[in-house]
């Protein structure tokens, strides 16, 4: 049974994980029989956004307590897994992965990267195990590769600003569209574009599906 982490970023795509993108990701593994682990970066959430009024709300949220909510209280804080004790790793979007494993919201090509989800990302990588990239993470995972002068190919949909961004940062990008995914087999590294594209769960789900079946058979 492969073990595949996936890194949450909070709860709610606004200022966290996107909940869809990530109880689909959950879902394909589940289908597939491969035994997940979710993780997050124990953190406070960069700022916490009201997802009704979809306005910054004056309130101190933690990342890997939000992040408890998705994974039905089985998390773990992102610092404890080792790539060794994985046989993947897939990241969900949402603006969490941009704003709080990353600052590539606010930064750009430049951006930090919390460095417990860069040593995770950074070791799967180069131990040659497979990384999934969904919606807007595909950003984070560019910056961790391209700063190991590994010219990856990604894809975030066909934003022509975020794809520059990926150029920027020493990777590829390949315009898809969201039912589909993109694979680069050299690096094991496939992403799909997700709600960087989709207008609901179904056709998301379809890139998710594939991507998580593409990553379980390059995990091998």
């Amino acid at each position: 049974m492969p073990k595949v982490g996936v890194v949450l970023s909070g709860c709610g795509f606004l200022d966290g994980a996107e909940i869809h993108e990530s109880v689909l990701t959950l879902l394909a593994l589940d289908q597939q029989g491969a035994q997940y682990i979710c993780c997050a970066p124990d953190i406070n959430v960069t700022q916490v956004v009201d997802h009704q009024t979809q306005q910054p709300a004056n309130e101190t949220r933690n990342v890997l307590k939000e992040s408890a909510r998705i994974a039905r209280c089985e998390i773990k804080d992102v610092a404890d897994v080792r790539a060794a004790d994985l046989d993947a790793l897939i990241l969900p979007g949402g603006f969490g992965a941009a704003k709080n494993l990353c600052r590539f919201a606010d930064e750009g090509p430049e951006c930090t990267v919390n460095p417990d989800v860069e040593k995770l990302v950074g070791d799967m990588l180069d131990q040659k195990k497979p990384v999934g990239a969904i919606c807007i993470a595909p950003a984070l995972l560019a910056r961790i590769a391209g700063k190991r002068g590994i010219q990856a190919k990604l894809t975030i949909g066909n934003d022509s600003g975020t794809a520059g961004a990926i150029t920027a940062m020493g990777c590829v990008h390949e315009d898809c569209p969201v039912t589909e995914f993109a694979v680069d087999a050299e690096h094991k590294v496939v992403s799909t574009p997700a709600y960087m594209l989709g207008q609901g769960p179904a056709d998301v789900f379809e890139g998710i599906r594939k991507l998580v079946d593409k990553v379980l058979e390059l995990a091998g």
